[in-house]
């Protein structure tokens, strides 16, 4: 089922634009900002034949409430978040072992909208996560993904344990990320069926999908500091990944 939703940004908006145009129902653009780069985008909105409304900068932060839009604001229909049926259909259609990521109650809409867009870049056929307690597909979420919210398929579910559970039973190797475990990253086989887990921002993975999980590998570290963000975690653990399966 599809609803609308606010989306704004450059990267965003032409990613729209490139997708599916005919989801766009309205357009605004800052009246007061006239550089080169959004006027190239301004024309590919003119030659969509998409009307354009002009607005003032902080009219359009009341729009949207957020002051980041860089002068471009679109309301369009976009796909909500898919189910667990949607998750089982999907993997029965792959034809090439799945990589999926699973997301333990990432909050920050930042956080998931890089993770989505480190998903789209290695190739991740859906990101999972779970339905409370954590980020949803938002405005800013879009914003930084910088289009891949409308490319990698976001998977909502009630019981995260039972899924990944639902996981294993069809031969996917889960794989988790945490700090205190002794096996590196590096060390780990990510080459078959494969879904890599990360924690939350705060706590990490929690008790029950630790257990779930078939290893738990932790990114070397040789600095002072203690943990990585999450969204550069998942960042540094897909493409590792991608460099075992040789994509």
């Amino acid at each position: 089922m599809a609803e609308s939703q606010f989306i704004y940004g450059m990267h965003a908006v032409e990613a729209i634009l490139n997708r599916d145009p005919s989801a766009i129902l309205e357009v605004w653009v800052d009246k007061g900002r006239h550089d080169q780069r959004l006027g190239k985008l301004v024309d590919k909105i003119r030659q969509q034949g998409f009307a354009i409304q002009l607005l003032k900068k902080d009219q359009l932060t009341d729009l949207v409430k957020a002051d980041r839009h860089q002068g471009v604001v679109v309301r369009c229909r976009v796909a909500s978040a898919k189910n667990e049926n949607a998750l089982q259909t999907l993997l029965d259609d792959l034809n090439e072992p799945p990589l999926l990521l699973v997301l333990d109650g990432v909050q920050d809409p930042h956080n998931l909208g890089a993770c989505l867009r480190s998903a789209d870049a290695a190739g991740v056929h859906a990101v999972i996560a779970p339905k409370d307690r954590a980020a949803g597909l938002n405005a800013t979420v879009r914003k930084v993904a910088s289009g891949a919210a409308e490319t990698v398929p976001f998977i909502t579910v009630t019981n995260l344990a039972r899924t990944l559970r639902s996981l294993q039973e069809r031969g996917i190797w889960l794989v988790g990320a945490a700090g205190e475990t002794e096996t590196s990253l590096y060390a780990a086989e990510l080459k078959g069926p494969l879904a890599i887990i990360m924690g939350a921002e705060d706590k990490g993975l929690r008790r029950l999908t630790r257990e779930a999980c078939d290893v738990l590998v932790k990114i070397p570290m040789r600095g002072s500091v203690e943990s990585l963000n999450v969204s550069v975690a998942t960042a540094v653990c897909l493409f590792e990944a991608l460099r075992q399966r040789g994509m």
